[in-house]
């Protein structure tokens, strides 16, 4: 088995050798959307439409991402992004906010054409409040156009993953903290929402170091005047993450660590603080206290305050 590689160019080659097929999707339509409750900046409990937008991939080859499985090796034609959103809305129920995650990046014209911007703006004008994701590269005069043409606030999400440098550089994902911070800064200068996305206890981190480098984490993010901070539990299923925990070189946070992760950036005060709940039920655990516990974090999701811990006999909170 073949060791990390320790190049940029050799890395993209490692993850894009390790992994199975993607989905067989139509560009017509979304891949998934769905309507869901969050508590807003306004402090109140929201729903949200999310629209899962099927475009070509991304770019850059982040080691533990799978959102590439739901994408396409060809960019979309011009007007098909605005018949996704039309395809989702008229099937969900009504929203305050609606997000538009497209698995990589919205302002990457490969993948979103910028010919789409003022339909996709008259769609997304209806709601108080437009969400999209971007790496941080690809902000600039571009986020401008597209702010300029809608009517609600805009939110953009950053995946900073870690604020560990060393592990950052790992991930493939070809930022440091500097670039990240910069392009946080264009966003708050102009009037944009920052939303950032953290792996709790990303690939090549060890067990005992997870928490520390959450709570670092949230320090950096918030820092960076993040509005909003999800905590992602780093999950395996692409390929390249299945090597690396044969390697020795991931694993799984516990649900203690995320728990623990989560009640401190609630404690800090200083923004919203989610845990992505997403694929944390499929998670192993024997014990009986886990849909307690599952419950427990949906909750401070929604109140964004710290619960009672779930005391558990026969677990102790270690799992």
């Amino acid at each position: 088995m073949s060791s990390y590689p320790t190049s940029d160019v050799e890395r993209d080659q490692w993850i894009l050798a390790r992994r199975p097929a993607r989905e067989d999707l139509d560009y017509r339509q979304p891949y998934a959307f769905l309507v869901e409750e969050e508590y807003s900046a306004a402090k109140e409990v929201v729903p949200v439409a999310t629209v899962f937008l099927t475009n070509r991939e991304c770019p850059w080859r982040c080691v533990m991402c799978d959102l590439w499985r739901n994408t396409l090796t060809e960019k979309v034609p011009v007007g098909a992004i605005p018949q996704q959103i039309d395809y989702a809305l008229a099937r969900l129920p009504p929203a305050r906010q609606i997000k538009l995650y497209n698995s990589g990046s919205f302002f990457d014209r490969g993948a979103i054409p910028i010919e789409d911007y003022p339909a996709i703006a008259a769609q997304a004008n209806s709601f108080d409040r437009t969400i999209v994701e971007s790496h941080p590269s690809l902000i600039n005069q571009t986020c401008l156009q597209f702010r300029d043409l809608l009517s609600n606030k805009l939110e953009v999400a950053m995946g900073l993953e870690t604020s560990h440098p060393k592990i950052l550089t790992l991930l493939n994902k070809r930022i440091t903290l500097n670039q990240f911070s910069d392009a946080s800064q264009y966003l708050q200068s102009n009037g944009i929402d920052l939303r950032v996305f953290i792996l709790v206890q990303p690939p090549f981190m060890r067990a005992h170091e997870a928490l520390y480098w959450a709570e670092r984490s949230l320090d950096f993010a918030f820092d960076c005047g993040a509005t909003a901070v999800t905590l992602i539990p780093t999950r395996p299923g692409n390929g390249a993450m299945e090597t690396l925990i044969q390697l020795g070189e991931f694993s799984p946070p516990k649900l203690n660590v995320v728990e623990a992760a989560a009640s401190y950036g609630l404690r800090l005060g200083r923004g919203r603080v989610f845990v992505d709940l997403w694929d944390l039920h499929s998670a192993p655990s024997k014990c009986s206290c886990y849909p307690l516990r599952m419950e427990r974090l949906r909750k401070m999701n929604l109140q964004q305050s710290v619960t009672d811990r779930i005391e558990c006999p026969q677990c102790k909170g270690n799992s």
